[in-house]
């Protein structure tokens, strides 16, 4: 299985850079085994079943790009260097793991300055990243840094403009509850209010886990055998009830529908060989490609991704690849927005 086998041609027109307004207007091409439909987000309700449960991710993204100063003595007197810091997830002994540039400007023990009276030391410098330990814990951290910090748009949408406070909105999910992620489980910002209430009034049933989108979900895939890929892992939480809800939807013979790829991942690497549901809690690095069996996912709500991605990959495990190449061929074609801030697509593998 091959790197090129997952590629394809994006106009650079396609790539959103904002949402659209109200957040169900974005189209979703539903795809199923007799072919595909060219509706809407508002459009979902009617397509779920009475006992249907979408799976939603309400983890919370944080405003994890910083801009700061690292201070130093020099015999010519202080020197002072801008920083600019993105943290990409906690680290297990303290502090965060955190991208810099530029890097080569810091040293162990240094200390860097950001706004709001946050600072952080230079615990460790690697190769590509660091470790940062902060002055500050707790809620006074999670202050200062909504004061201090950016939302961390996605690389494709920063190169073609800055965030700004609308993004502080635009970047969450109405449901976002646990701080932690560095990136927004974006199929989920489809949903507003009105929709979860017609949701609701047309019988499907809700559920919300936890995993902490990392950074390294922009990690672009080096390898040309795609199978000796590794993947970044992330935090996440199956809740007791959460694995109560999926097993009694899958027992009543309810359709179990992740809403994002972050979702789906999840529930997989909670999922027992017999498609038991478990309480679950830690880090996943699940990787699924084409020859993955499915253990709990019926269907998929995702927007349209990056060629040759890992997450491109995944969709094709779940609908197949001739097929996946098909839709991803029709949404090019008839303009559908791609990326974080686009068009959705809900995706059957089981249903016409």
């Amino acid at each position: 299985m091959k790197l090129d086998d997952f590629d394809f041609h994006l106009p650079e027109d396609l790539i959103a850079t904002r949402p659209v307004r109200p957040r169900p207007a974005a189209r979703m091409l539903v795809v199923g085994p007799a072919g595909m439909q060219d509706l809407h987000v508002s459009d979902l309700p009617g397509l779920m079943r009475p006992g249907d449960l979408l799976v939603l991710n309400n983890t919370r993204v944080i405003p994890a790009r910083l801009e700061g100063r690292r201070h130093r003595m020099t015999p010519q007197g202080e020197a002072v260097a801008g920083i600019e810091v993105t943290l990409t997830q906690p680290d297990p002994s303290g502090g965060w793991r955190a991208l810099a540039r530029p890097l080569r400007k810091l040293a162990q023990g240094e200390v860097i300055r950001f706004a709001a009276g946050l600072q952080a030391e230079v615990a460790e410098r690697g190769e590509t990243d660091l470790r940062l330990v902060f002055n500050l814990e707790g809620s006074d951290f999670d202050a200062a840094l909504a004061e201090a910090g950016q939302m961390p748009l996605p690389p494709y949408i920063a190169a073609k403009r800055a965030p700004d406070a609308q993004d502080h909105e635009d970047y969450q999910t109405i449901f976002a509850r646990t701080p932690g992620a560095v990136a927004a489980p974006t199929a989920s910002l489809h949903f507003d209010d009105g929709l979860m209430a017609a949701l609701r009034a047309a019988g499907v049933d809700l559920t919300e886990v936890t995993l902490h989108v990392g950074a390294g979900t922009f990690l672009p895939v080096k390898v040309e055998d795609v199978t000796t890929h590794r993947m970044h892992a992330e935090w996440g939480e199956v809740t007791p009830e959460a694995a109560r809800q999926i097993n009694a939807t899958r027992a009543a013979g309810g359709r179990v529908i992740a809403v994002g790829t972050t979702a789906l991942r999840l529930i997989e690497s909670a999922a027992d060989a017999q498609g038991q549901m478990q309480p679950w809690r830690g880090e996943t690095d699940i990787f699924i490609y084409p020859g993955y069996r499915f253990r709990v996912t019926d269907g998929l709500m995702t927007n349209f991704h990056l060629p040759k991605s890992t997450l491109l990959m995944l969709v094709a495990a779940l609908m197949g690849q001739e097929r996946m190449r098909d839709a991803y061929a029709h949404a090019v074609a008839e303009g559908y927005r791609f990326f974080s801030y686009g068009d959705a697509s809900l995706l059957l593998p089981g249903e016409p």
